[in-house]
């Protein structure tokens, strides 16, 4: 399978201290990896590097093959769209608006626009407030009104930042099966998660960081071992198997 995003040795600095240090890894298409660990490990740090937004101070960073810092603003935002933390929208859109945000970088096409947005806003479970303006909305509906927007761009890459974090227990499922959606469809998506239980369930690959190090790379049963987890977050755990899904199953000791 072809790599799609690639990073080789990228390194961050913020006043003089190391963030992220020599951080090699590739992504590839139709695969779902989450970024896990504690706080502080460069999980948001190492996303914003892979969308472009933070310069990294040494290494490479490409994209189909491309460095990505040759990207101007309109076609990148054709290949990767971005969730991150903060979501809010200051300005007195409606719900449906800020979805079809999301078409903005495609050149205009009424009938794949409507499509993409009204299948975003079904996969959100946004209908019954798409007439709503986005000040009126609670944190979850405001987190899935972005994470809708992110669908409708339709990208090749999709960059999560903790996109389940203001969700109830039924969206974060939801919002997760979306995201395997569109990597079954042929997406490459990296998404920033606390919850490991979701990161088991529905990640292909983890990667676990540490300081802004890798500690460990693979698939969820490789990674979420009660060495590697009680190492890098300092607690203990115990790691049993799911009962339904055959996945990991981390439980706090």
């Amino acid at each position: 399978m072809s790599v799609l995003l690639k990073l080789h040795e990228v390194v961050v600095r913020r006043q003089q201290r190391e963030i992220l240090h020599g951080i090699s890894l590739a992504f590839e298409p139709g695969t779902v990896t989450a970024l896990v660990g504690p706080n502080g490990a460069g999980k948001s740090t190492l996303l914003a590097v892979a969308a472009g937004d933070l310069r990294a101070d040494a290494g490479e960073v490409s994209l189909l093959g491309k460095p990505l810092a040759s990207y101007k603003a309109g076609p990148l935002a054709r290949e990767r769209a971005v969730m991150p933390q903060e979501h809010g929208v200051r300005f007195a859109f409606s719900v449906e608006e800020v979805v079809a945000m999301g078409r903005l970088p495609h050149p205009p096409d009424p009938v794949t626009d409507e499509a993409r947005v009204e299948a975003a806003i079904d996969a959100a479970e946004l209908q019954a407030l798409r007439l709503r303006e986005v000040q009126q909305l609670s944190g979850g509906e405001s987190a899935r009104t972005t994470f809708a927007r992110v669908l409708a761009q339709d990208t090749p890459l999709l960059l999560l930042d903790e996109p389940t974090a203001a969700l109830d227990l039924r969206h974060q499922e939801r919002t997760l099966r979306s995201v395997r959606a569109s990597a079954e469809a042929g997406a490459c998506v990296i998404v920033v998660l606390h919850d490991l239980n979701l990161a088991a369930g529905y990640a292909d690959r983890i990667v676990l960081l540490e300081q802004g190090r890798v500690a460990a790379d693979g698939t969820p049963l490789q990674v979420l071992t009660e060495d590697n987890l009680q190492r890098v977050y300092q607690q203990d755990v115990v790691v049993l198997e799911h009962p339904r899904r055959g996945v990991p199953l981390v439980v706090v000791t």
